[in-house]
């Protein structure tokens, strides 16, 4: 449970009819965009009053940067780019109430962070938000609300805990799993449930038929309608696949993304072996995965989402 409450308030919401369809859309939770895990903390232990009282005492006092800041930071930073480039809107979405909320808009106004359309709910799920505000991706610390929006049938993610630093470059990279995360997890089952052997002779055979999409399909070619509008040699967004498949079952992946029409600039077919330095090579500003395993490796070096869909999260 995210940290406040779990009672059942009237949700409050500010939304507006007047929007760019053709624009990128992110929903992130406050606990994602800033560091509250000590009043989460508090409100696990003590409860409700508590973590209010907390939260309006401290309400002048900066929040600092959390594991997906740095994320929003450059999302929001195309926006200031000239050019033909489709808008990008960030959406808060909080189970704190509005009154406690005060010290996050607080915090997002310091850091000038171009945030003005949010949803308080005083502690119930923030995902019934998502579809009325059109988001492609939805990034929270509460997995209960992640897990609410993947069955919805939006990507999204739950941001862990990082030690990684900070990225120095301006280009935002975003670095993708393939399997259960872009594609849909038939490959997955075929390899847990009758070993890899049978996985790369399915992957053999069927090499001419597309993959199903999966949970980010729809976010990839929305992320891929904003690097269009620049040169690839140029652009400041770049995406790269991460993925355990290695030859031969590589060709289905790069023939299905070409039916697609879509862009990943880099493939990194990696045969089982370890992500994380690769992602720390690559410079992911994030990375999505569905395997627990792939992440707890892959936080230690880059922020990191869980997307806790298809046959490993079953």
């Amino acid at each position: 449970m995210n940290a406040p409450d779990n009672t059942s308030a009237t949700p409050t919401a500010h939304a507006d009819a007047s929007v760019n369809d053709n624009r990128l859309v992110v929903a992130i939770s406050s606990r994602a965009l800033f560091n509250m895990e000590d009043g989460h903390e508090l409100f696990e232990r003590d409860g409700l009053d508590a973590y209010r009282a907390y939260q309006i005492e401290r309400e002048n006092e900066l929040l600092t940067p959390g594991v997906a800041f740095p994320l929003v930071q450059k999302l929001l930073g195309l926006n200031a780019l000239s050019g033909d480039v489709p808008p990008v809107e960030v959406i808060l979405l909080s189970r704190n109430s509005g009154d406690t909320g005060l010290r996050i808009f607080n915090a997002i106004q310091h850091y000038k962070l171009n945030i003005s359309r949010a949803a308080f709910t005083s502690g119930a799920p923030t995902s019934d938000y998502i579809a009325p505000f059109r988001a492609d991706l939805f990034l929270s610390a509460n997995a209960e609300d992640v897990g609410r929006a993947l069955r919805a049938g939006v990507a999204a993610a739950t941001i862990l805990p990082s030690t990684a630093p900070q990225r120095s470059s301006e280009q935002l990279r975003i670095a993708f799993d393939g399997d259960a995360v872009i594609f849909g997890d038939e490959g997955e089952r075929v390899s847990k449930e009758q070993g890899l052997d049978a996985f790369h002779r399915s992957e053999s055979e069927l090499w001419a038929e597309p993959l199903s999409g999966g949970p980010f399909r729809g976010f990839l070619s929305a992320l891929h309608r904003l690097q269009a509008a620049f040169p690839a040699e140029t652009s400041p967004i770049r995406t790269a696949l991460v993925t355990a498949r290695s030859a031969p079952a590589h060709k289905r992946v790069i023939l299905t993304l070409r039916r697609w029409g879509v862009r990943i600039d880099e493939a990194l077919f990696l045969g089982g072996r370890d992500k994380g330095p690769f992602l720390d090579a690559f410079g992911a500003d994030i990375f999505f995965d569905d395997s627990p395993a792939n992440v707890e490796s892959a936080r230690k070096h880059v922020a990191t989402g869980h997307v806790p869909h298809g046959v490993s999260n079953s």
